[in-house]
């Protein structure tokens, strides 16, 4: 088991907040998202015993490159997973900046390959592919990015991309592990290619089963072997009267508008994996705890991952170890504040399940 934290880069709070703010623009936070609070948050992270942070990427957020790359400045061990989005920069440039990044932060550099989910946002880019379309660009991007890292000059002919002794000019010393999400056919066979960890939300453990064993099953038939890790928030205390309470407090922030606001928006997007977040409460903010622990209030407001695991740290610790048990090996976690929840999460949960770190 290997666990991941978040920086929040739009800003962080006691609240559930969107995760690339297109939805809250004009919600001011508690504490912005600065360069000085998100080394704060990440060095609280590489001292919980966190192996990496995840920062998101979207129309409403810093630039990750830009912004991981002076967070890591401030860090010592902890890796940066920096989001990007296939198509909106060649791949051979891509490969150029990961060289610099691996150069900067001494090699700690992960990639989070998000192929967008959000018609309207990938036109405000520039960007009218449809959804099936964006994963067949995805798919051949990653083939160019990885012959790239070789440090061999190849040419390429593609539906996207033609390149003419592309490539870096020498091999990449140390290559990123490729992290990428998604729940469509087209996404697992992306999957199954090209990445070393495969992501899903947080549903109920049957359901996470079902998507790991496709996901497996699928890279197992072209001759890959595949991690799954799964991205969820932490709601844990001492008690787990204490964990709901604090579930209770977050549904108390959502006004009904920003609800509203929110699932029309989610409405709107392609992505099979966030339709799957959205039915699992309908926006309606009854019955929020959907199997035994899960907690689905957070995608009332936020786009993406939409759970929680709530409990004591007991329970949590339990919980984490059922997804394990199913075939997950690396869980991204967070919490609200996202600098105390990586203490509480590190020194009270991870020690919990010690003997399965890696």
């Amino acid at each position: 088991m290997r666990f991941h934290w978040f920086l929040p880069t739009t800003g962080d709070g006691a609240e559930v907040r969107a995760a690339i703010m297109t939805t809250d623009s004009g919600r001011s936070a508690r504490r912005p998202g600065s360069v000085r609070y998100l080394s704060q948050v990440a060095r609280a992270a590489e001292d919980a015993g966190f192996e990496a942070a995840l920062t998101p990427v979207g129309a409403g957020c810093p630039d990750p490159w830009i912004v991981c790359t002076a967070v890591a400045q401030h860090t010592e061990r902890i890796k940066m997973l920096v989001a990007f989005r296939p198509g909106f920069a060649l791949p051979t440039l891509l490969a150029q900046q990961v060289r610099a990044f691996q150069e900067v932060s001494d090699g700690r550099l992960m990639l989070n390959v998000v192929t967008g989910g959000d018609p309207v946002e990938q036109r405000a880019y520039g960007d009218f592919l449809d959804h099936d379309a964006r994963y067949a660009r995805t798919d051949e991007f990653l083939e160019v990015l990885r012959r790239s890292f070789e440090g061999v000059p190849f040419d390429h002919v593609g539906a996207h991309y033609r390149i003419e002794g592309g490539g870096l000019d020498a091999p990449l010393a140390q290559v990123p592990p490729l992290y990428f999400g998604g729940s469509s056919p087209a996404a697992v066979q992306v999957a199954a290619k090209h990445v070393d960890v495969a992501l899903t939300w947080g549903e109920p453990p049957a359901a996470v089963a079902r998507k790991v064993s496709a996901l497996k099953e699928a890279a197992a038939a072209r001759g890959r072997d595949l991690r799954v890790g799964l991205r969820v928030h932490v709601i844990s205390r001492d008690t787990s009267a204490e964990a709901w309470g604090e579930a209770d407090k977050l549904l108390a922030g959502m006004d009904p508008a920003r609800i509203e606001a929110a699932q029309r928006r989610f409405a709107r997007f392609d992505s099979t994996a966030q339709r799957a977040m959205t039915e699992l409460h309908g926006g309606d903010t009854r019955d929020l705890e959907i199997s035994p622990g899960l907690w689905a209030g957070v995608g009332l407001v936020r786009e993406g991952a939409g759970t929680a695991l709530v409990g004591s740290h007991d329970e949590v610790a339990a919980l984490l170890r059922e997804y394990a048990s199913v075939g997950i090996e690396e869980f991204i976690l967070s919490g609200w504040p996202h600098l105390e929840e990586a203490y509480r999460i590190g020194e009270n949960v991870l020690p919990r399940l010690a003997p399965a770190l890696v």
